[in-house]
């Protein structure tokens, strides 16, 4: 005999279930998606395949589209529903599929500043295959299209998949240049209305974001523009969205900053260092 509070939970359980007709799918399809995706762009790398012509690409890409099409279809009837709006799905995968090019380009171009701007790493080949950061940027640039393309759900569940693997939240929403690379990421935090330029680094545990996370703020910029060639060391937090930090900038490690920074300029918090007195030592007690 079930009590009353029993029955009411285990029947919001069948009465909110995922049923195919009517619930958006599940965040195992993202992970699918980039796992899919990027066994393609990167053969060899997150596939054990290799391709042995063009034509075997083109084919493949082809089958990716016309399965992800019927895949993400309830996305797309999520957003007619409870938005009235009408996503062109197929346009949106044609459109997809002409800009990977450019999308791949940048990620390689994202490996690259990783290989060169860490000395512990050993090769491209190694950024791509072992490097947190570069997957977590790699899977942005192709969240941030499905967001731009108002396709709603899915572009937050790809991130999510990012960084749940990596520890790296960033919200498919920000405009990230040319040459990203996230030294270590872990702990690194970007907000929606964040821009940052062509060849920034960042370091683990860098926050950007808003100063006031008010809803009435929804479509206003709230989060930092970081302009080219800044570097931000691990720790740091900048927060608003009129913070500005001018190009080729250095952030220190745990800076606090909401306020604009001119370009060339460098940030850091002062430590200080004092010698302990002979007293101060003597009156230490080491014991375990």
């Amino acid at each position: 005999m079930l009590s009353n509070g029993q029955d009411e939970f285990y029947s919001s359980i069948l009465g909110r279930q995922s049923i195919p007709e009517t619930v958006v799918g599940g965040k195992q399809v993202a992970s699918r998606f980039l796992e899919e995706l990027f066994s393609i762009l990167f053969s060899g790398y997150h596939s054990e395949r290799n391709f042995t012509s063009k034509d075997q690409i083109v084919d493949q890409l082809e089958l990716f589209r016309i399965r992800w099409k019927n895949l993400l279809e309830p996305y797309s009837a999520y957003a007619d529903r409870e938005f009235g709006r009408i996503i062109p799905l197929d346009d949106i995968l044609h459109n997809f599929i002409a800009k990977l090019p450019g999308l791949y380009q940048w990620m390689w171009e994202d490996a690259e500043a990783a290989f060169l701007g860490d000395p512990a790493a050993e090769s491209i080949h190694e950024v791509i295959l072992a490097y947190s950061g570069f997957y977590a940027g790699a899977v942005h640039r192709v969240a941030n299209y499905f967001f731009k393309s108002d396709l709603p759900i899915f572009p937050k569940l790809l991130s999510r998949v990012a960084h749940e693997a990596t520890g790296i939240d960033i919200h498919p929403g920000a405009e990230i240049g040319r040459a990203f690379f996230m030294d270590h990421g872990t702990g690194i935090v970007i907000g929606e209305t964040t821009r940052i330029a062509d060849n920034v680094k960042i370091y683990q545990g860098v926050t950007l974001g808003a100063l006031s996370v008010n809803k009435s703020l929804a479509k206003q910029k709230r989060h930092p523009t970081i302009e080219e060639g800044v570097v931000i060391y691990a720790g740091a937090t900048i927060l608003g969205g009129e913070t500005i930090i001018g190009k080729q900038s250095i952030i220190g490690g745990n800076a606090w900053i909401t306020q604009s920074i001119p370009p060339y300029s460098v940030v850091y918090q002062k430590s200080e260092v004092r010698v302990r007195s002979a007293n101060e030592i003597q009156g230490l007690d080491f014991t375990i």
